[in-house]
């Protein structure tokens, strides 16, 4: 059966975190979904950690793993896991970071701002696009869940130009919780976008400059000390690729 919602899961060493991420699930939400886990080639027992929590699973049969016998980067498992989405036929797709540092319980209000747009468009016929997770919509709320502070001061100072290079503002450019339009993920040819964490910015990039809407709700924010996979120096270079390429057009 065709499932609404298609969460696709980026999973890298994250055998810690992974029961917790998928079990935050809301049942409501998991009723009308498919999840796909990503494995991008991970060299700790996250498949492990997988198997285990789906064995407890009334609802197994909506769980997929995917394993990447290399490791292939961010990117590539974002275009993997909107592939998959789109071959399901679910109206809308989620990315779901597997480090626990989204939060897994709020995907159902982020679906509900699609659906509720999808019984009717509004006055300026602009379909919106997606809806991302923002930690800097509620004031302190980085600092309070222990983001460091070179990236708080990165994050706002990339977010701020970004904002002046594009039609609409939003405060955290740079959260990968996102939830897509399916309809506006289908006028994107996958094979062009980035092999890397840059990816996101690029499609909102996009949706921005053809002028579909953007929304955020907010989320809190949670660092708990763990090793991030981002080069931050190299993906700071690549957003203010993005940005000059957008001032230039």
């Amino acid at each position: 059966m065709r499932p609404d919602y298609f969460i696709f899961v980026p999973a890298y060493n994250v055998s810690q975190t992974l029961a917790d991420v998928l079990g935050r699930i809301a049942p409501a939400v998991m009723e009308r979904a498919q999840v796909l886990v990503i494995d991008d080639g991970s060299k700790d027992d996250t498949r492990g950690a997988y198997d285990t929590f789906v064995a407890g699973m009334a609802c197994a049969d909506r769980l997929h793993y995917e394993y990447f016998e290399k490791n292939s980067g961010y990117g590539a498992v974002v275009k993997r896991g909107i592939a998959a989405g789109l071959e399901s036929g679910a109206k809308y797709i989620a990315c779901l970071h597997g480090d626990a540092q989204y939060p897994a319980e709020q995907l159902g209000e982020f679906f509900a701002v699609l659906e509720s747009e999808a019984h009717g468009m509004p006055a300026d016929g602009k379909m919106l696009a997606l809806v991302q997770g923002s930690r800097h919509a509620v004031a302190g709320g980085a600092k309070a869940g222990n983001m460091p502070l070179y990236k708080r001061f990165g994050g706002a100072f990339l977010t701020a130009l970004e904002n002046l290079a594009f039609k609409q503002k939003l405060t955290d450019r740079h959260s990968g919780f996102i939830v897509y339009n399916a309809e506006f993920l289908k006028t994107l040819d996958l094979e062009k976008l980035s092999p890397s964490f840059d990816i996101d910015l690029e499609i909102i990039s996009i949706a921005d400059a053809r002028g579909y809407r953007l929304s955020e709700l907010p989320i809190p924010t949670r660092y708990a000390g763990e090793k991030s996979n981002l080069n931050v120096v190299t993906y700071g270079l690549r957003v203010l690729r993005q940005v000059i390429r957008r001032f230039f057009r």
